[in-house]
């Protein structure tokens, strides 16, 4: 997105991607209303949307065995009332695919990043890993949005906090029937909880576990863990033995962490690179995007002349930290009093704030403009073409 909105303003972007393709299981396909909102300022919108793709006006959770309405969508101020659940590699293939219509744009793929290179103290480009030999690309700005593993984040030395997380996820795929649920779910049952995202014709599944947990669950065994997700969703007794090997359930470990500087000079981190988030309420890639919309913003004009300075870089740290640090607080809340803090309660029971979000609807929307627009939305500052 960044290198999109960079280059749409005139900016020359190289964009490296490490892989041969986007195809591959990333963690979460939400495009929340604020970024649907952004496709439309764009003028993609109508051809977005012919995308395939799943709609959610109500997110709904199954808690303790009773089914309460969480979010609701419908009110909200944006073009879109709606979570669209698209697979992420159809989202990078089609803003790739508009990227590359501006003469500014490159996308090159099976570059791997693997170093920063500098003179003195400034970041001068990247070290490159290509199926032809390493080269070096030179630039006037970096930007590292290579994830939460960030390769930039390392090499350029920034300080990271980690904020503590006490819970994994398994995230796997179950076939899907169709008189399944329609809406995507969350499950939630004495402190565990499972998520099953539609993807057309499977479930993609998010299955919660105590942090480090995963090599007490193997040694349990395959059957206990099909039990267990039966026990959260019983529609899924007759496919949950599609879990015959371990190979198929992967290891998510969850992370909430945030840079304490996003920047050194000529050299910017945005989306997880800056601040890894938890995959409670699906806001990671929103918040990325915002990240995205507000550098483009901010900086797009000074990159048309050249490099940009240390304060200009700032400038996009002092915007876009404060939704970070309130989201990431109220992810830390979450996973200290709902996911994990239902022990205690009966099994048939409602922690308050769930019966108060079923008891007056009103309130429902409070969680659906927090995850679904979020703190501080991001505008594209051109014009809709």
């Amino acid at each position: 997105m960044a290198g999109y909105l960079l280059a749409r303003a005139g900016v020359p972007v190289i964009v490296l991607e490490k892989h041969a393709d986007f195809f591959r299981d990333f963690r979460g396909d939400t495009i929340h209303p604020s970024t649907l909102q952004l496709m439309y300022e764009l003028g993609l919108l109508d051809e977005f949307l012919n995308q395939p793709h799943q709609e959610v006006r109500e997110l709904r959770a199954v808690v303790n065995g009773q089914l309460v309405p969480i979010a609701d969508f419908t009110k909200l101020p944006t073009r879109c009332k709606f979570i669209a659940f698209m697979p992420q590699w159809d989202f990078l293939n089609f803003l790739s695919a508009h990227a590359k219509q501006f003469p500014s744009f490159q996308l090159l793929m099976q570059h791997e990043v693997v170093d920063l290179t500098f003179d003195q103290e400034r970041v001068t480009g990247v070290r490159v890993k290509t199926p032809r030999g390493d080269l070096e690309i030179r630039a006037d700005l970096v930007i590292g949005a290579d994830g939460r593993h960030s390769i930039i984040q390392k090499r350029a030395g920034l300080e990271r906090q980690e904020f503590g997380v006490a819970i994994d996820v398994l995230w796997m795929r179950i076939s899907k029937r169709e008189n399944d649920p329609q809406q995507t779910l969350g499950f939630f049952q004495q402190g565990k909880l499972l998520v099953l995202l539609d993807r057309g014709d499977y479930w993609q599944c998010g299955f919660v576990i105590p942090k480090g947990g995963f090599e007490l669950i193997k040694t349990r065994g395959l059957q206990q863990l099909q039990n267990e997700i039966v026990s959260f969703a019983g529609f899924l007794r007759d496919r949950v033995g599609e879990l015959d090997d371990w190979s198929k359930i992967k290891l998510l470990t969850v992370q909430i962490n945030r840079l304490r500087n996003w920047c050194r000079d000529r050299l910017l981190c945005i989306g997880d690179s800056a601040h890894a988030m938890s995959p409670a309420g699906g806001v990671g890639i929103n918040l990325a995007i915002q990240d995205a919309v507000a550098t483009a913003n901010l900086l797009a004009q000074q990159l048309r002349a050249g490099p940009v300075s240390i304060d200009d870089l700032r400038r996009v740290q002092e915007r876009r930290e404060w939704p970070t640090r309130l989201i990431q607080a109220m992810q830390v809340f979450v996973h200290r009093h709902v996911v994990t803090g239902q022990s205690s309660h009966r099994k048939d029971s409602l922690p308050f704030v769930v019966r108060l979000l079923k008891w007056f609807p009103a309130l429902r929307q409070i969680p659906a403009r927090f995850i679904g627009i979020g703190p501080r939305p991001e505008h594209y500052s051109g014009r809709v073409r």
